[in-house]
């Protein structure tokens, strides 16, 4: 393939553009039903569309790694049901409360709970799951609630073994019984439901009934029990196969329901496993978050939750600690954030009943998949011809007395030969026709995907990626373009205060706190202790350790170092209201009220924007002093001066506030904004991040030592704009400052405020844009589809979500990564590392590659075989047996796609064009590739069929046909094992490079060598073979061999740019446009 750097000019794939974006003429990509080139959120009435237009021989085979669409109704309907029965309840709960009301009757108080806490599980999920606001302040609200379970609402739970063993003993583990996986047995009978082994089966038995009826026990079972033996065969060993992919499967879906999140235990910040939550336990909420279990607000600040998920209605609830406290599993955090006492777990809440009740699914087909079916389909639809064809030749030169027996007299004589004898004869011959079906017919093609997909997705969990979605698997093989976040993904997270400016001097070093008059201090880190997510915990012995975002993490230790004391000021003074932080407004502030009833509100966020709404600076004599123009200039000038070094610029600021304008009402507080004009500035800080060492990028492309890839990486961060010029300077995202001017440098608001043509047109010249929203990276993804790109985005944010979903492939970050991101991404980065990113690329390109290699090899021998057979036939005869072609069928379908589809990454492949999602699946490399090795096959084969008595010297020898047959199959076969070399590279001249590397490919290879010496050497009876003498085997061997050299010479043959199949779209266009 030739590729280079102007193919991105235009459209990343030439004139080979999307439809779904609006940029082909070509009509006939509409005509296919197997033209899908993405299904995630494809309509489902397109993708009922091509399953019925599939060839399939087993169903349930074929399509188990697909959607189940009626699986998926199934599903849709349960959750409505369940939904309206909890509304139900609530709503019954709420009718009762208000009638009892209305009559002045009390409910009686609740009995306390047995064991070891005051209250029992069915009370305590009774309140939880009926919302029982009643039930909660009889309790003494959610402080008597929590003394009754032995929780400390600031320090959670003691969390010792013995104590996390009562609390699963009295009120369950946060697990639901999950679905056994399917039994080995269980694949077995899919495998058996093959149409056509289950007529093999059949002919099976009547051939040996025959038999038996016909030659006698002793010499009539044979062909029967050799039938039965090798069906039984391809059954256990498609069976293996499938049942170790399932077995996959199975283990990455438990990976990604293991979400790992924050507890706070005796006293400290704790991460653990989401199936390790108890009742009682005290769980911080934030932005994006997934509600982990059913529980009641402890205290919150604006929090926001998305109840969709459960009540079905998008609509979002605002919760406060007095009238709306109670939180639901499963449900998102959309704004705010909090802390929450856990109620209920496992299937004592809703959540988990309908976890239980509802199977996992296989997260859908991939394009390649329906892809695969289409080819399969073709290639089921001309082998079902050629068997039809060779049946009828075959019956009718058999009742013309055409075919000979092994004594050379006619098979078939009318009037004499017996009914039995030609009964066992036709059985013979529709075993033989149905037995090309089997290798004519694909079936395992499609499945070859699920197998690269699954060996893939294992290896790229040790990459630190976890696939949610199969089809992000190659969908990133065609990658053209990844816009990705700066933080933590191209930079280390490390983050480090490095620099500090004050309104009156730089501080020098940045946490030397004798440098600041004490009432300076006490203000500044009275801001930092409360406006932050991140907490400290102090242990006996000293040790601190800081949680949060690594921003949080850097600022809360600078702040230490400065003297801060957290506890004790979250103690001393109350925060009454918080504005969370945003990648919208870049900032967020907090009320604190202190002991002497002065209220102070506190902002962080971006320098420049915050910033900009101060009009006062703190001066040494601790007095506010007005900005003027000169000292709002030397500060910019400082955001500047740090931002070009690649610091990311923080501002912190205050302002007084009456607190009798404080509302009082709770509902009012919560709809109270924040004020944010006439601020003093306290601090200017810059946190260094340092960009990844090894970070892959040069020029504005993938690449490392190894290879150059035509991979197009975009900065698309929330920085200021010299922060973010900076890093991407120092990453090699721009090659110079010469580059670092619009459009190729660009900020969010001019970006935005184009029109959709105007960002079309510059979108693909865009390498960095700095001080982005997530709606400006959303514009920017749709822009890029619209030219024509596979857009590959990574995110962290809620906000990130639309970009995320809208993207070809959304890769989310494990680490910083919010639920929500999580849940609309394909990927999730475990480790936050642009590398991990790359090695996903690596991955994409190497399943479409390994399918490829399959493709090839499979379709030589469906062609070789055909073929011979259709070509043999003209001697009344077909020179493979039924065993013998089953042989060859679990060597080409199930064999060779072990060894072919679990290829792993070269760094060849990065160094090629991303895959165009139009690209036909058979290169014109394959297809020559295929031709030549075909070609040489078929000649050999039939010169031998029809010349090889002579040939090989047997004339006079006994047995001559049996070894002359015997020999087509086992050159036939070894062809087979010495194409397979060739499969691995199919446009490379060295075959070998990396082999050893493969143990599965060297092991079936050695499996497949001995299986075919036993056949051929001792299973004579029942394949129909002879013992070959040494000089045979020489002669198969060197048929086989010459498939090396002949590779390479096939591979100095030039092939034509344009595909093969493109010239049968323009002529089928040509047509539908004359017509």
């Amino acid at each position: 393939m030739s590729g280079g750097q102007g193919q991105f000019n235009n459209s990343p794939r030439g004139e080979d553009k999307d439809v779904e974006a609006g940029t082909s003429s070509f009509t006939e990509y509409e005509e296919s039903p197997f033209d899908i080139t993405s299904t995630k959120n494809a309509p489902v009435e397109r993708l009922r569309r091509w399953r019925q237009a599939a060839l399939v021989l087993n169903a349930s085979r074929r399509f188990r790694y697909t959607l189940d669409l009626k699986r998926e109704e199934d599903k849709k309907r349960m959750l409505r049901k369940m939904r309206a029965h909890a509304q139900a309840i609530r709503a019954a709960h709420l009718f009762k409360a208000a009638a009892s009301r209305v009559n002045g009757i009390t409910s009686s108080p609740p009995s306390p709970g047995g064991g070891d806490f005051g209250i029992g599980q069915e009370q305590i999920v009774s309140i939880s799951r009926d919302q029982n606001i009643g039930a909660l302040q009889e309790l003494g609200g959610v402080k008597g609630l929590s003394g009754l379970l032995k929780t400390n609402l600031e320090k959670g739970i003691h969390g010792d073994d013995d104590d996390i063993s009562k609390r699963k003993s009295a009120f369950g583990s946060n697990t639901y019984p999950q679905k056994k996986g399917r039994s080995f047995w269980r694949f077995v009978w899919e495998a058996s439901q093959d149409l056509t082994l289950i007529i093999l089966i059949v002919a099976a038995a009547a051939s040996l009934a025959l038999g038996i009826k016909t030659e006698g026990i002793e010499k009539g079972w044979y062909d029967g029990i050799s039938i039965a033996f090798a069906v039984l065969l391809v059954i256990v060993v498609t069976a293996t196969s499938d049942y170790r992919q399932s077995l996959q499967f199975q283990n990455l879906n438990e990976e990604k329901r293991n979400i790992r999140l924050e507890v706070t235990r005796d006293g400290r910040r704790v991460e653990i496993s989401i199936y390790d939550i108890v009742v009682g336990d005290i769980i911080p909420l934030n932005i994006g978050d997934q509600v982990p279990a059913d529980g009641v607000l402890v205290a919150g600040h604006s929090l926001a939750v998305d109840e969709s998920s459960m009540t079905g209605e998008s609509k979002i609830v605002h919760k406060n600690s007095t009238k709306n406290p109670f939180l639901m599993s499963g449900c998102k955090v959309a704004d705010g954030h909090g802390t929450m006492l856990v109620t209920g777990v496992g299937v004592n809440t809703e959540w988990g009943l309908l976890m239980a009740s509802v199977s996992e699914d296989n997260g859908g087909e991939t394009p390649l998949q329906v892809r695969l079916n289409g080819v399969a389909t073709f290639i089921g639809i001309v082998g079902l011809t050629v068997a039809g064809v060779v049946l009828f030749v075959l019956v009718v030169r058999y009742f013309t007395g055409h075919t000979k027996g092994a004594n050379g007299a006619p098979q078939f004589v009318g009037g004499h030969t017996k009914f039995d004898h030609v009964l066992d004869d036709l059985v013979k011959i529709i075993t033989v026709a149905v037995t090309i079906v089997v290798v004519a017919v694909p079936e395992g093609l499609p499945l070859a995907v699920t197998l690269t997909l699954a060996y893939s997705m294992r290896k790229m969990m040790a990459d630190k990626a976890l696939v949610r979605r199969l089809s992000a698997c190659e969908t990133m093989g065609s990658a053209t373009t990844i816009c990705s976040d700066k933080t933590g993904t191209l930079t280390l997270n490390e983050m480090t205060v490095v620099e500090c400016y004050t309104g009156f001097q730089k501080m020098d070093p940045p946490d030397s706190s004798s440098k600041l008059p004490p009432p300076f201090t006490s203000i500044l880190v009275e801001g930092i202790a409360h406006n932050t997510t991140g907490s400290v915990f102090r242990s006996e012995s000293g040790e601190v350790q800081v949680s949060g975002s690594p921003t949080e993490r850097a600022i809360l230790n600078w702040a230490i170092k400065l003297g801060m004391n957290f506890d004790a000021l979250r103690s001393e003074s109350s925060a009454v209201h918080f504005f969370p932080f945003n990648s919208e407004q870049k900032r967020g502030g907090v009320a604190v009220k202190s002991p002497d009833s002065t209220v102070h509100v506190h902002w962080k966020g971006a320098a420049e924007i915050v910033l900009g709404s101060c009009t006062h600076y703190m001066d040494e004599n601790e007095s506010p002093v007005d900005m003027s123009g000169d000292k709002m200039a030397e500060l910019k000038n400082a955001i500047n001066d740090m931002a070009a070094r690649s610091l990311r610029c923080v501002a912190i600021a205050f302002r007084n506030f009456e607190a009798d304008k404080i509302p009082t009402d709770e509902d009012q507080l919560s709809r109270w904004v924040l004020p944010e004009d006439e601020l003093v500035l306290l601090a200017i800080v810059g946190i260094k991040d340092p960009c990844r060492p090894d970070c892959s990028v040069f020029h504005g492309r993938v690449q490392s030592s190894n290879f150059h890839c035509w991979l197009q990486v975009r900065m698309v961060t929330g920085d200021n704009i010299q922060t973010a010029k900076a890093i991407a300077l120092e990453c090699g995202i721009l090659a110079s400052d010469s580059d670092a001017s619009e459009p190729t440098l660009i900020e969010g608001k001019v970006f935005r405020s184009y029109s959709e043509a105007e960002r079309d047109g510059i979108c693909e010249e865009i390498s960095v844009m700095g001080r982005s929203s997530p709606n400006d990276k959303l514009l920017l993804v749709q822009s890029l589809k619209r030219k024509g790109h596979v857009v590959a985005v990574t995110g962290d944010g809620t906000n990130d979500a639309p970009a995320l979903h809208e993207a070809d492939i959304g890769l989310s970050m494990g680490i910083q990564g919010t639920e929500v991101a999580k849940e609309k991404s394909d990927i999730i980065i475990l480790d936050d590392n642009f590398e991990s990113v790359v090695k996903v690329v690596r991955w994409g390109r190497s399943v479409y590659a390994n399918i490829q290699k399959f493709i090839q090899f499979q379709l030589t021998v469906n062609v070789a075989a055909l073929v011979i057979n259709v070509a043999a036939i003209s001697s009344g005869d077909v020179p493979l047996t039924a065993v013998q072609l089953l042989w060859v069928n679990l060597i080409m379908d199930t064999l060779g796609a072990l060894a072919l589809a679990t290829e792993p990454p070269t760094d060849h492949l990065m160094d090629r064009d991303p895959v165009g999602r139009r690209e036909p699946l058979i290169t014109n490399i394959m297809w020559r590739n295929l031709f030549v090795q075909a070609m040489y096959q078929v000649t050999v084969l039939l010169v031998l069929n029809f010349r090889g008595i002579s040939i090989l010297h047997l004339d006079h020898k006994p047995n001559a046909e049996r070894v002359k047959n015997t020999v087509i199959f086992n050159a036939f076969v070894i062809c087979q094992i010495f194409n397979e070399f060739n499969a691995r590279k199919p446009d490379e001249f060295n075959i070998f490079q990396g082999v050893l590397r493969n143990h599965l490919f060297v092991g079936i290879i050695c499996i497949t060598i001995v299986l075919q010496v036993v056949i051929v050497e001792f299973l004579g009876t029942f394949a129909s073979t002879i013992k070959l003498d040494w000089e045979m085997w020489l002669i198969c061997i060197g048929i086989g061999s010459i498939s090396w050299p002949l590779a390479v010479i096939g591979k100095c043959i030039p092939v034509p740019e344009t595909p093969v199949s493109q010239y049968f779209r323009i002529n089928r266009w040509r047509r539908n446009s004359s017509g």
